[in-house]
């Protein structure tokens, strides 16, 4: 069975015997969390309990103490350490201030629980762990899959990738369009926003927020302000509200709104945003327009690709620790801006789409550390889009 990269990372952090922290492995839904996490108990020698709420009868704050103290007495009074994982832990009612108990009376006590949490909704995790666990935990991610993992795994080719995206689970049904669009709608996109965003009750117009998510899966990789939104969405209130609900989505692991760079925090936020799926599936499953489409269609094929480079930056800006912007002066434009520290790389994407004025020039000219990142074409120095869809490309010097 194939095996992510985090999988050593949950199996080293398991093994740490001088490490006290919470282990939380977060992403969005259908990313293989519970299998990259079955995986790592089959490599340790140690005890362990792996739990879901999904297991129980009632996922109650009482099953998960029952849970707990069974880990607890595996310790053999403290002699040995104990790993317990506990899957979908934010369907437990109030499952942070839980945690926090039992992991602070086992750190008073000695005892040594080395507890991983994981879940389906990475949104209701983090609201927990901001909320109630600040500096007991660290965070292990598990992003969309690249295409090097696709292709390893399910045999994707370059094409099949930008069209059918990264989530395993749905790659058992790319032979079928109807079914595979069926099953990212129906698994991914609905449960998604259904019991993750939803839940946390700041979403009033459950109808604006699916459709602001699919007029942002259409718009994706291309600018849209919110005045601009406003105008398409019924009912869709005041450009406050779809910034909070884009931000949720975001958040969310579906969609965000990119800002643009500038030296200045106030203008970035007022910028328009530069819409992005955090998977090309979530593009191609809801406009539903097939393969062939994007085949003949170069500014679609344009848009999809954008979108590909975009998702993979978005699924590595946590990991390597920058932050993601587009920038545009006029009729100037770079398709994506990544930032760590005081480290600057422009990434121009060629794509089928290069009927707008290019902007890297301009932009080297008034930034010249930044690293110029061409993916795609023929120029000299360009990286072909397949090894930067596979995390082959270095980002900053």
């Amino acid at each position: 069975m194939f095996q992510r990269h985090q999988v050593k990372t949950i199996v080293s952090r398991m093994n740490e015997a001088d490490n006290p922290l919470i282990q939380v492995v977060v992403g969005p839904r259908q990313t293989g969390k519970s299998t990259m996490l079955s995986q790592a108990l089959d490599q340790i020698e140690m005890d362990h309990i792996y739990v879901s709420s999904d297991e129980a009868i009632v996922s109650s704050p009482e099953w998960l103490q029952t849970e707990w103290q069974q880990a607890r007495n595996m310790t053999a009074g403290g002699l040995r350490p104990v790993v317990l994982v506990v899957d979908e832990v934010q369907k437990v009612p109030h499952w942070p201030t839980v945690v926090k108990s039992l992991y602070d009376a086992d750190r008073r006590n000695g005892t040594p629980v080395r507890a991983v949490l994981s879940g389906s909704s990475s949104l209701l995790l983090h609201k927990g762990l901001e909320d109630s666990l600040m500096g007991r935990f660290e965070l292990i991610r598990s992003s969309h899959w690249s295409l090097e993992e696709c292709s390893e795994a399910f045999g994707y080719s370059l094409e099949e990738y930008l069209f059918f995206g990264g989530y395993p689970g749905a790659a058992r049904f790319a032979s079928n369009e109807v079914r595979w669009v069926s099953y990212v709608r129906d698994s991914i996109i609905e449960p998604t926003i259904s019991q993750d965003v939803l839940p946390l009750g700041e979403v009033r117009k459950p109808a604006l927020m699916r459709a602001l998510f699919r007029l942002g899966a259409t718009y994706s990789g291309q600018e849209l302000s919110y005045n601009k939104m406003v105008g398409q969405l019924q009912d869709a209130g005041n450009t406050t509200t779809l910034a909070h609900y884009l931000d949720l989505l975001g958040k969310a692991g579906m969609l965000c709104g990119l800002p643009k760079f500038d030296e200045k925090a106030a203008t970035r936020r007022k910028s328009s945003p530069r819409l992005m799926v955090y998977d090309t599936s979530l593009m191609t499953a809801t406009d539903g327009l097939g393969r062939a489409v994007y085949a003949a269609d170069r500014a679609r094929r344009g848009h999809l690709v954008e979108s590909a480079v975009g998702a993979r930056l978005l699924a590595r800006a946590p990991e390597e620790g920058f932050e993601l912007y587009w920038w545009r002066e006029g009729n100037s434009e770079v398709d994506f801006v990544a930032v760590r520290g005081a480290s600057i790389s422009a990434i121009e994407v060629k794509g089928g789409n290069e009927s707008r004025q290019g902007g890297m020039t301009k932009f080297l000219l008034q930034h010249p550390q930044a690293r110029r990142v061409t993916v795609g074409g023929s120029s000299s120095g360009a990286c072909t889009l397949d090894d930067f869809l596979r995390d082959r490309v270095p980002l900053f010097y």
